[in-house]
This record gives C-alpha cells, sequence and structure tokens, in this order.
C-alpha cells in the first residue's frame, strides 16, 4: 500500500544519541520525509523499556501532524490490552481529525509480559482483552451510544475517517478473523521472510468474504533499508545500534510462547546481516531493492546520531527517490 515509510521508534540506549536530540530530530526528520514524497511514517509502541521506546505514539502522531501536509501516520501498533478501549476510540477519533484524516491504527494483543504487569494486566487474558477492545472501537467510533459493563459510552469527536482506517495486527490465525469480523486491514509480518504470512492473508481475505467485508489494507512489516556509499563503512557506525535493537526484540518475544518473531538468535553483526533484518545498501542497490518491495527507513534506529540518520535520508531524498517517484 505505501512504497516507502519512514519509522522511529525513540530507542535511546545509553552508548547513543539523548533522547531530547532524538525526538527534535525525528519531528524535522518527518517535515522532511513530507516534503519529498515519502509516502508513511510509523510510529510504534511499547512500555517499561530501559532504552526508552515511545510509550505514546499517539502524542508524537499529533506533533507530527503539525509538522507535515501530506504524509501518512500510522500509529503501528498500540497494544490494545493495555489501554482503556473507550479512550483509545477517542485518542484515534481527535489524532485523525488533528491530522486532517491521515491516521492509520494497527492495534495488535501484545506480547511482553513487563507491560502488562505494570499495567496490572494478564498476558493470559489478552486474546479476551483484544477481543472486548475491538467491539468497544468499533461500536464508539460508528457513533453509537451504548452500555459497556456498568458505562455508558458514547464517544464525540468521531473521526474524521468514517469508518477510521483500522487494522488488527499479528502472525497467528486469530488476528486474522478478528481483523476480518470487523472488516479491519490486517498487519502480517514480512511475507517474504515469514512464508506462514501468506497462509494468513489468504486466512484473511476468506474470512473478509465469510463475513460479507471487502478486504480492508494489507500492510506488513519489511526488513529496514539504510542508503549509504559505502555500506562495510556503514555497518561499522550502524551495527552496534542494529544490534541492541535485534536483542531487544529477541528478549521480549521471548515472553511469548507463540510469537513468529525473526529475531532470535541474530546476536551478531554477521548474523543479521546474513538473516537481512536490515539491508545496507548504495543508491544502485537500493532503487533495484525498492523495484521489489517497500522501502522502510529507520534514520534513527535505536539511537543512531542524527548527523548519520540526516546522511542516510539526504542522500535516499537525491539518489534514490527520485527513481522511484519517476515509476
Amino acid at each position: 500500500m505505501f512504497n516507502t515509510v519512514i519509522s522511529f521508534d525513540m530507542r535511546a540506549p545509553d552508548f547513543g544519541a539523548p533522547t531530547t536530540e532524538l525526538y527534535a530530530a525525528a519531528l524535522e526528520m518527518c517535515a522532511f520525509a513530507d516534503k519529498i514524497g515519502i509516502d508513511a511514517v510509523v510510529l510504534p509502541e511499547h512500555h517499561c523499556s530501559e532504552d526508552g521506546y515511545n510509550p505514546v505514539p499517539s502524542l508524537m502522531a499529533a506533533a507530527v501532524a503539525a509538522r507535515t501536509e501530506k504524509i501518512a501516520i500510522m500509529l503501528g501498533a498500540l497494544v490494545l490490552p493495555l489501554h482503556d478501549p473507550v479512550e483509545l476510540a477517542e485518542t484515534i477519533a481527535v489524532t485523525d481529525i488533528i491530522s486532517g484524516g491521515r491516521l492509520y491504527t494497527t492495534l495488535v494483543p501484545g506480547y511482553v509480559e513487563a507491560e502488562f504487569r505494570m499495567f496490572g494486566k494478564s498476558l493470559r487474558d489478552r486474546a479476551k482483552l483484544m477481543d472486548e477492545g475491538l467491539e468497544v472501537i468499533s461500536r464508539a467510533l460508528s457513533g453509537e451510544r451504548f452500555t459497556y459493563g456498568e458505562r455508558e459510552v458514547f464517544v464525540r469527536p468521531l473521526p474524521l475517517n468514517r469508518p477510521p482506517r483500522l487494522l488488527v495486527g499479528g502472525g497467528v490465525p486469530a488476528a486474522a478473523r478478528r481483523a476480518a469480523k470487523y472488516g479491519y486491514g490486517f498487519w502480517v509480518l514480512q511475507p517474504d521472510m515469514m512464508p506462514e504470512s501468506r497462509k494468513l492473508i489468504a486466512l484473511y481475505k476468506e474470512e473478509c468474504e465469510k463475513n460479507g467485508h471487502a478486504p480492508g489494507p494489507i500492510m506488513s512489516t519489511h526488513p529496514a533499508v539504510h542508503v549509504t556509499r559505502d555500506p562495510d563503512a556503514a555497518w561499522e557506525q550502524i551495527g552496534p545500534h542494529i544490534v541492541h535493537m535485534v536483542r531487544s526484540y529477541a528478549g521480549w518475544a521471548s515472553d511469548d510462547d507463540t510469537t513468529t518473531s525473526p529475531f532470535y538468535g541474530l546476536d551478531t553483526v554477521d548474523a543479521i546481516r546474513n538473516a537481512g533484518i536490515i539491508n545496507v545498501l548504495t543508491p544502485d542497490d537500493a532503487i533495484a531493492f525498492a523495484r521489489k518491495t517497500q522501502i522502510s527507513l529507520t534514520p534513527l534506529i535505536a539511537g543512531l546520531p542524527p548527523k548519520i540518520g540526516w546522511e542516510m535520508l539526504e542522500l535516499f531524498a537525491s539518489e534514490v527517490l527520485p527513481h522511484l517517484q519517476d515509476n
């Protein structure tokens, strides 16, 4: 759906750039991405992370909306069971209005046990909380006044997009069925790296037909791309940041015995390079790569100094993106 995206998780490990510098740079980079015609910015959510992973991407989405005009803004993904679904419905509605209808929101059940403990929830209850939350959000954002438990729910204002652009994310059949039940889009792990995702997409389409819905947007995570004139030298610069990111995700995924995480066992730069978790490419190679799949840029990956991120982003803008926009 999107050919080019830029993503910011705002990790700031001790060896990287400080948080304040990263947030300022991220907003400037979003404004630049909007100006040059990148399709979307992706803002994920995690909690209680020692490296400061952004726990409130909806706040950042509003800030990005104020600095941009055209770029789509993806909250991707929000861990629905950690939130009050009524409050989350209000957040989606207001953020969509602030962005002028540019908001997409992916909702997932979550998998990090520490996050659930911090919010007084149990990981074992995530399926029930997910189903309940989706029902509440769907009804609330349709404009309905209804009772939820002992609470009367009436959400106003409603989002600019009606129905709002909502997706359900996940790597198991239950996620595909949930997305289809509510007529939402579906977010899966990158099909080229995870063949099981292709089966889930087929299941999603089948379930949409059973439920009388046309399939919504189908999106997926993609290996990140870092554009450089010298890939070996770039790996020396960004390697520690990438290793930090991969190890962090792998550690979280170990909490979930149903995970399909592609990060397990990748704890060295060489292993990560061989796995294709991130592709460090010359401009010509990036152009060829983009003809096959989405380009996903992470210019501040795991606290990467903004100077390095800007060099990459400006090279992409001058020597890669014009070739993609000509097609």
